[in-house]
């Protein structure tokens, strides 16, 4: 994405860039990061990239290797079920909460983003479907009125978010995900904490179970 999608000090924007290409599946995984290429794409020097990839690999999201170079790291199931634990714990404490406080505005602005998750699954818009898709969750979690919730949870599933991309494009998949998401409002609807637990955690599960075949057939994008 270009820089001035994001906000901030240029050494961030340049961060929130490569951040975005590797979780966007624009970089592959075990692709090299050639920093004078990005350099010259971003229009940036070498001190923001260099910066930026350090930051990188603190979260795990690419791999230095001294004398040989900078990789995009594998998908590593180990971190994928760690990252799917936590967020199945939170979400579900998190939906277990808005069950049984969510307002009738709250309601709306929901199924807003799964009518218009409706449109994009029509029109075969799998990367807005995916866009609309975390807008949900993260709705859903600030809906529990606690405002460090949703930057705590981008850093502990990041890996798991990058692996969703992976998923989507499977055949039916997004169809299955948006059914997933109206029994989700459904539950919400109801004012049901228990449904709603019930719906978010089998949501949650799927990630696991379709990538399990994937590391198989692509041990390429796997550590």
């Amino acid at each position: 994405m270009p820089l001035d999608r994001f906000s901030g000090s240029l050494g961030n924007r340049v961060y929130l860039t490569l951040r975005e290409a590797i979780l966007s599946l624009a970089f592959r995984p075990g692709e090299i990061l050639r920093k004078p290429e990005i350099c010259a794409e971003l229009r940036v020097s070498r001190s923001p990239v260099a910066d930026a990839v350090a930051r990188l690999a603190g979260e795990g999201l690419v791999d230095v290797v001294p004398q040989a170079g900078t990789y995009v790291a594998r998908f590593s199931m180990d971190e994928i079920r760690e990252g799917a634990f936590l967020r199945e714990a939170i979400e579900v404490a998190a939906i277990e909460r808005v069950a049984a406080t969510i307002t009738e505005d709250q309601l709306t602005v929901l199924r807003r983003n799964i009518a218009m998750q409706d449109v994009l699954v029509a029109s075969g818009d799998t990367a807005g479907f995916y866009q609309l898709d975390a807008e949900m969750h993260e709705l859903i979690l600030g809906f529990t009125g606690f405002r460090k919730l949703s930057a705590f949870t981008d850093s502990a599933w990041v890996h798991v978010n990058r692996a969703r991309k992976l998923v989507l494009p499977l055949p039916g998949r997004v169809e299955e995900t948006l059914a997933e998401h109206r029994a989700i409002l459904a539950a919400l609807e109801a004012h049901d904490p228990v449904l709603a637990r019930h719906a978010i955690r089998s949501h949650l599960s799927q990630l696991v179970r379709l990538l399990a075949p994937l590391e198989r057939e692509r041990p390429d994008l796997f550590a």
